[in-house]
């Protein structure tokens, strides 16, 4: 068992220290985004999981990831770095998703939704869904990160318009689990994005597409409210008491 594991950590804490173990948490259904503030011990207990099957897992997540040193490491990133890498990597990602699934929702709630009424419900979810993460994305490029990026390079606190950064970021956070309801509302609608023996390609590929935007999203997340936001109002914090 790998001796920093501690079943008092939070879920959260553990993939900042180690980001593949997000593989793990996504299979067995832990939250880690949105729910990352959780203990492990609690975590599990609400799965009904045994902690030492978790700990068996995330030490082959480890093993795994220490062979792929490659990977970027958000955790070790400036704050800058980090939130220009959530705008190349994960808005971009759902501005590029979102449209191709929107469309895909639509064909198979025509196409099936008399046979099934949860695709109706289905498309109705994405598409608020949706709508909200284009506005969330705007209101981060636009008004947090650029404060993120004047903090990090500032050496006094600079006067913010809103205030503080908490303000912002308590908004994100909202968004962000209005957003992983969303998520699970469809893997229920969805059967855990598991595909019916009648189902259509097109509806196999909405499934697919669906299940690929769930990871991206919860890894999305837990980058923003594990490690930016913390680590912003970390430097906030500095910035204030050190009266600079």
């Amino acid at each position: 068992m790998t001796q920093t594991l501690d079943i008092t950590r939070t879920v959260g804490e553990l993939v900042v220290e180690r980001p593949g173990r997000a593989r793990v948490f996504e299979a067995l259904g832990i939250d880690y985004c949105c729910g990352g503030t959780k203990p492990l011990d609690a975590a599990c207990r609400a799965k009904g999981i045994d902690p030492a099957d978790v700990f068996t897992r995330l030490d082959d997540a480890d093993a795994a990831a220490d062979e792929d040193a490659d990977a970027p490491d958000p955790d070790r990133m400036t704050l800058t770095e980090l939130a220009d890498h959530i705008v190349r990597t994960h808005h971009a990602y759902l501005r590029r998703e979102l449209p191709r699934l929107g469309e895909l929702t639509q064909r198979v709630r025509n196409a099936h939704g008399a046979k099934d009424a949860r695709l109706v419900e289905l498309a109705r979810v994405f598409s608020g869904m949706a709508l909200e993460l284009g506005s969330h994305m705007m209101k981060e490029e636009q008004i947090l990160f650029p404060m993120v990026r004047q903090l990090e390079t500032a050496s006094s606190l600079p006067e913010f318009h809103c205030g503080s950064t908490a303000n912002p970021i308590a908004v994100m956070e909202h968004e962000h689990q209005d957003a992983g309801d969303a998520l699970a509302a469809m893997r229920e609608l969805t059967e855990g994005f598991t595909p019916p023996p009648w189902a259509c390609n097109t509806y196999r590929v909405l499934l697919d597409g669906l299940h690929e935007l769930e990871q991206d999203l919860h890894l999305h997340i837990h980058k923003e409210n594990n490690i930016l936001f913390p680590r912003t109002a970390a430097m906030e914090r500095r910035l204030r008491d050190s009266g600079a």
